[in-house]
């Protein structure tokens, strides 16, 4: 006699949802202004590790934005802050925070209309 099956259900979290951790958590480290620089970390380690759960979906493209943007804010960050030693660093450095909330507020936005994030140039 067998015994009826119970579907499983998960309680992990959707990938919808751990991309708004995702950007929640490299906001919150951006907005404090690298007080808890530790969130932003956070939110890349949690991207690299959900990326192969995410492949061949719009949320992949999400990681890939997220990435870029914390890799590339990043180096110019670096390249700015051994530039302040001439005193034109603080340009860079302003522009990176700019083009880093650009990129946090479009990639979000796209992920509550639910398509991937674009990056349009010229």
């Amino acid at each position: 006699m067998s015994e009826p099956q119970t579907p499983v259900t998960s309680s992990a979290p959707d990938l919808r949802t751990i991309t708004h951790v995702a950007y929640g958590l490299y906001a919150l480290g951006f907005v404090t202004g690298g007080f808890l620089a530790i969130a932003t970390l956070a939110a890349v380690v949690l991207v690299y590790i959900k990326r192969a759960d995410a492949a061949g979906t719009y949320y992949a493209s999400h990681f890939d934005w997220l990435l870029r943007t914390f890799w590339w804010a990043l180096l110019w960050l670096a390249i700015s802050a051994i530039a302040t030693l001439i005193f034109v660093g603080w340009i860079g450095v302003a522009a990176t925070v700019i083009w880093v909330l650009y990129r946090l507020i479009k990639g979000w936005l796209a992920l509550m209309e639910g398509r991937a994030p674009t990056a349009t140039y010229g």
